[in-house]
């Protein structure tokens, strides 16, 4: 049933350059659903398989303003017929963003919680004890996550030397490793600043099988920090949609792909290097820019 949510046939690779013998393709998960867009299909997709074999008949999880993990959870709850329970980072708004009109479109209630309080998780999950809700991480953070997003690779063949992905939470980037060839180098752009735990936390979700897996993180891709939006960030958006006709989110895409072109440019791929950059969808938070500042 959660299989059905996922339209395959609209995964893809699409080009973007061939250069000094090397070829840079993106993977376009932001095609594969028009809400549930990109990785997030794949880190929710084994808890919600676990909540419907238990009976769960309620979600509840942990987000922000923009969130493309609150909306793609309540997406996927209103289709399983599922309720929703959104903890939302921070005061409530006079006026709730796009992504969090959306999720109450989609039947989730959202609970604000003040910043201080929304740190300590574990403490809101203690004091909603007496529900019976299913409780899911921040981005899919957590085992179940890691493991749907090393399914990604079942659109990665074993031509590519390297695979570039943002980090929020790690957790993709972690499924990634686990799932990769020994020949196969995971680079990871690290979306927000000041974040340099992030390395310890991937590592903290690899299997043991596979903490000696080498990875790459990269912490001078962040714009600023996480969902900042400095304008050389969206004069370049603005030039990959016209050249290539590829649309990206100033969050976690377009750094992505920013970074690769600025490894080529620095020399640091060998010569016949054949490199995937995953697109991870989160086209949706684009609305929350000023109007026409985008050309797509």
């Amino acid at each position: 049933m959660i299989d059905n949510l996922l339209q395959l046939n609209k995964v893809f690779i699409q080009p973007l350059l061939h250069e000094s013998e090397i070829t840079l393709d993106i993977l376009r998960l932001d095609v594969i659903n028009e809400t549930v867009s990109g990785n997030k299909w794949f880190k929710l997709k084994y808890y919600l398989q676990e909540a419907v074999q238990k009976r769960y008949a309620t979600i509840a999880t942990f987000g922000g303003y923009f969130s493309n993990h609150i909306v793609a959870t309540a997406y996927m709850c209103n289709a399983l017929g599922l309720k929703s329970i959104g903890i939302i980072r921070g005061e409530r708004p006079k006026i709730l963003s796009h992504t969090l009109q959306n999720a109450s479109k989609y039947g989730m209630q959202l609970i604000f919680m003040p910043r201080d309080k929304y740190k300590k998780k574990a403490d809101i999950i203690e004091s909603f004890t007496n529900e019976n809700w299913y409780w899911i991480n921040e981005g899919g953070y957590g085992e179940l996550g890691v493991k749907g997003a090393a399914e990604i690779f079942n659109w990665i063949d074993n031509s590519y030397s390297h695979i570039i992905a943002t980090a929020g939470t790690g957790t993709m980037l972690a499924g990634l490793i686990t799932a990769a060839k020994e020949h196969q180098q995971i680079i990871g752009v690290n979306v927000m600043k000041g974040n340099e735990a992030l390395e310890n936390e991937i590592y903290f979700l690899l299997p043991e099988k596979d903490k000696n897996k080498k990875f790459i993180l990269l912490n001078k891709y962040h714009f600023g920090g996480y969902a900042k939006c400095p304008n050389i960030l969206i004069e370049f958006m603005n030039d990959i949609w016209n050249k290539y006709h590829l649309p990206t989110d100033f969050v976690y895409s377009a750094k992505s792909i920013y970074a690769a072109l600025d490894l080529m440019k620095e020399k640091y791929f060998y010569g016949g290097s054949k490199i995937l950059v995953i697109h991870c969808g989160g086209l949706q938070g684009n609305n929350s820019l000023p109007k026409n500042i985008l050309q797509f």
